[in-house]
């Protein structure tokens, strides 16, 4: 007996993109792997490229992720 099933058949109204085709799918059609979502309506799948982008910039310019106390600076050539 697996442990796991594999779904096949999305719920309805479920939307995703799928990286791999670069489309909107209804439903889980890709393995996860290869997909963005659930969302909850096609024009949000449809920004999920552009969605991922502004979240990544907010996470590489939020200072709360940058450690600035690193400590006394390394010369390159010291062990």
């Amino acid at each position: 007996m697996a442990l796991f099933k594999k779904r096949t058949v999305g719920k309805p109204g479920e939307w995703y993109y799928c990286l791999k085709h670069q489309k909107v799918e209804e439903g889980p059609e890709c393995p996860a792997k290869d997909r963005f979502g659930p969302y909850t309506s096609r024009q949000e799948a449809e920004h999920a490229m552009q969605t991922a982008r502004d979240r990544n910039l907010e996470w590489e310019t939020d200072p709360k992720w940058h450690d600035d106390s690193k400590g006394p600076e390394k010369d390159e050539d010291t062990p």
